[in-house]
């Protein structure tokens, strides 16, 4: 299987093998080797160990596994340690191979059939991407939230903090989260991305992974799940938005007014349901249970970060009403043009019938005869 990049084309000729265009072309082929390796050492028994450090999840403080004494055993709950960058490691090489699948058999049919620019290319693998990962955020995230009864009873939120362990879904969840993160870098090199749009995506990616490893090893999980998926929600809504711009174009009509709406109203219900879970948990819920310094850092990262994301969107609302206006100033002058011939035409029309009934007779017979003897010399 040969993995198609979604910008430049692919030459026919097989290129040589270690070359950067054979590593582009089959980079999704090389990493499933890779994996595939751990996958093998994980069922030899000397190199599983080693192998389980990789892919199982480490750190678990309780649990038992099924026996006959107790047939369904006791769930198990973990707790971060360092083994965990070895799990993010390789869901990482995991997220590389998703990625090129869905690069493969979804977003580059869609772009061969509509003929995009290559801006316009770049975007749509972008945001198709991204919906993708929000949505499984989304679903993946929300069911832990309800499993582990959050929406119901907000004060487990902050209750017994630090002592917060993670059921098996909701650790996995953040390994994934932080996976996903740290392999959207590689794929600047295997997408043949622009190096124009590498610091923006290099950036955007850095700050994500940064706020999830922060939440993730000051034993801020619950909180952070629940603030990550009301993100996520905000993200999947703009990326969609943004979606139907690139493949309808940037028309005004029910359906872009519609999401165009609906955009602004999560992001800013979004935006407040974040500083209000926010104060409740840094500066009411765990006070006395973590220092002033962490509680202040953590609740001045999320206010900066909310504020920041407002900001952003105000001044992209501002400049997209702004052009607006000048397309609207635009099209009444054309119109100014094209109406005193209509006025003139009119004018004619009204002195005729001002006159009395026998010159405007005779007027016609005029106009007739002029024609007719235009139509003879004309032969």
């Amino acid at each position: 299987m040969v993995v198609k990049t979604s910008i430049g084309r692919k030459s026919n000729k097989n290129p040589p093998i270690f070359s950067h265009e054979f590593v582009i072309q089959n980079h999704a082929d090389i990493v499933s080797c890779v994996i595939m390796v751990f996958l093998v050492g994980l069922m030899v028994q000397s190199t599983s160990p080693l192998a389980s450090l990789f892919i199982s999840l480490h750190h678990n403080i309780t649990g038992v596994e099924p026996s006959r004494d107790a047939p369904k055993g006791e769930p198990f709950f973990y707790e971060s340690g360092w083994k965990d960058v070895c799990a993010v490691f390789f869901y990482s090489l995991v997220c590389i191979v998703m990625h090129a699948i869905i690069q493969e058999y979804f977003l580059d049919k869609i772009s061969k059939k509509l003929h995009l620019s290559k801006s316009r290319l770049s975007a749509l693998n972008e945001s198709g991407q991204l919906i993708i990962f929000h949505l499984t955020t989304l679903v993946w995230g929300g069911d832990a939230i309800l499993r582990e009864g959050f929406i119901f009873n907000i004060s487990m939120l902050w209750d017994g903090y630090p002592n917060h362990p993670m059921s098996f879904l909701l650790k996995l969840w953040w390994i994934v989260q932080a996976s996903y993160w740290i392999h959207t870098i590689p794929e600047l090199y295997f997408l043949r991305i622009k190096k124009d749009e590498w610091s923006g995506r290099i950036r955007h990616a850095t700050v994500a992974f940064a706020f999830l490893a922060l939440a993730y090893c000051f034993k801020f999980q619950r909180v952070g799940v629940c603030l990550v998926v009301l993100h996520s929600l905000s993200e999947f809504i703009s990326h969609i938005y943004r979606l139907n711009n690139i493949l309808r174009g940037e028309k005004d009509d029910y359906l872009d007014k519609s999401l165009g709406l609906l955009n602004g109203v999560v992001f800013v219900v979004v935006r407040l349901c974040s500083l209000v879970l926010g104060v409740l948990t840094f500066y009411f819920g765990v006070a006395g249970a973590a220092p002033l310094i962490l509680r202040v850092a953590a609740l001045s990262i999320l206010v900066s970060f909310q504020v920041y994301l407002m900001f952003n969107f105000i001044a992209e609302a501002m400049k997209q009403r702004q052009e607006a206006l000048q397309l609207a100033q635009s099209k009444p002058k054309k119109e100014k043009k094209e109406k005193p011939r209509k006025e003139k035409v009119k004018k004619v029309h009204n002195e005729e019938s001002d006159l009395p009934e026998v010159d405007q007779n005779t007027n016609k017979a005029l106009r007739q005869r002029q024609a007719f003897k235009a139509t003879v010399k004309a032969k």
